[in-house]
């Protein structure tokens, strides 16, 4: 299998934001990645935009005893990892020697809180932090394991991560019965091998699947999952808008097309043509579908028709977050994409972090346009 974007260089290397685009802008609607196995695995590293983040560079909110909490409980957590693997070596294994069965009691921390109060950053400081090879850590958010699973099937996704000291899943969540059942099991055998396992999530690990599906009926599987963690609780507002102006409010289509042809790298397309488009691309490749765009520009942009198209998206914003990729938009305001009944829904957390991701992108943009 093969990508058909160029992948050269760093993997998630992006152009100059400045500077006059030679050929025009590209159409993310024109792109359809192809990512091989071992892209999966090579990238399961914090993204860009945490890359430089550690324990110390994370600002607690005074307000907040529990932000100043976490930092002590995490960094205690990654130094009681220095010690050697269960099953011995220093470099990845795709047939990794079982580990003999650890002691009882969680082998993991899990954070929760609302949107916006720094899990991630945290989660990336304790990836950093953990005194392991890089190659003995693993980070990704929690459909980019699924997506592992799929690429190299469950038993070669235990023989590669269960040498691992540390694997951290990001915007951990439950949508549907099969994700229950596999995550239960994988973790459930990653565990038994010595492996630490760190998470965030907006829910509680005993609430996961809570207004998305029946999941009293999978309440043996996410109870086993929660017994790997002890939740940690993050108090908080959204550290994006503290003591920040309103977002920007929307271009017209003639300042955003303007711009895309200005900028050098910028992507231009249609906001109902990429959601479109998304519904034909896997959503674990949607961080391929932006590889090397400097800046993201979207005409028309309205209310997204349903919710398959909305969690599409939420995926979408948090790939473009990642990457610190700006986003020009005209149409209505970010906070006027999904439905009331969207946001009083079980995905609600979902959609109010997409809303916080983009508007902060949308910041990040209103240089690209010439006053």
């Amino acid at each position: 299998m093969s990508t058909s974007l160029s992948t050269s260089g760093s993997t998630y290397g992006r152009p100059p934001i400045a500077g006059p685009a030679e050929a025009g802008p590209q159409a993310l609607c024109a792109r359809e990645p192809r990512v091989p196995a071992e892209r999966l695995v090579a990238e399961m590293v914090p993204p860009p935009r945490f890359d430089s983040v550690r324990f110390d560079t994370y600002d607690p909110d005074p307000g907040q005893p529990s932000q100043a909490e976490a930092v002590t409980v995490l960094s205690g957590f990654a130094a009681g990892l220095g010690g050697a693997h269960a099953s011995g070596g220093g470099k990845r294994r795709w047939f990794a020697k079982k580990a003999p069965p650890v002691a009882a009691g969680p082998r993991g921390v899990y954070l929760d809180g609302g949107y916006g109060v720094g899990k991630t950053h945290l989660l990336a400081s304790l990836w950093h932090a953990t005194p392991a090879e890089p190659e003995l850590k693993a980070f990704g958010t929690f459909v980019e394991l699924t997506n592992l699973v799929g690429a190299l099937g469950f038993q070669q996704t235990v023989q590669t991560l269960g040498g691992h000291r540390l694997l951290c899943i990001d915007e951990f969540e439950l949508d549907d019965p099969g994700d229950t059942v596999l995550v239960s099991s994988l973790l459930s055998r990653l565990v038994e091998q010595g492996v630490a396992l760190a998470a965030t999530s907006n829910t509680l690990p005993g609430k996961l699947g809570e207004g998305r599906f029946a999941a009293a009926d999978f309440l043996r599987e996410i109870q086993g999952l929660s017994a790997h963690f002890r939740p940690l609780r993050i108090d908080g507002q959204d550290y994006r808008h503290r003591g920040l102006p309103q977002a920007p409010a929307p271009f017209s289509d003639e300042q955003v097309t303007k711009a895309a042809y200005a900028t050098e790298g910028a992507s231009l397309d249609d906001f109902p043509g990429l959601l479109e488009h998304l519904a034909k691309v896997h959503p674990s490749r949607y961080g391929a579908l932006t590889d090397g765009v400097a800046a993201v520009c979207l005409t028309g942009v309205g209310p997204v028709p349903d919710q398959s198209t909305a969690l599409r998206l939420v995926v979408l914003a948090d790939r473009l977050y990642d990457r610190e990729i700006p986003v020009l938009a005209s149409g209505v305001p970010f906070d006027k994409l999904f439905s009331e009944e969207m946001l009083n829904g079980g995905y609600r957390k979902k959609y109010f972090r997409a809303i916080s991701r983009l508007t902060a992108l949308a910041r990040d943009a209103k240089p690209l346009v010439s006053q």
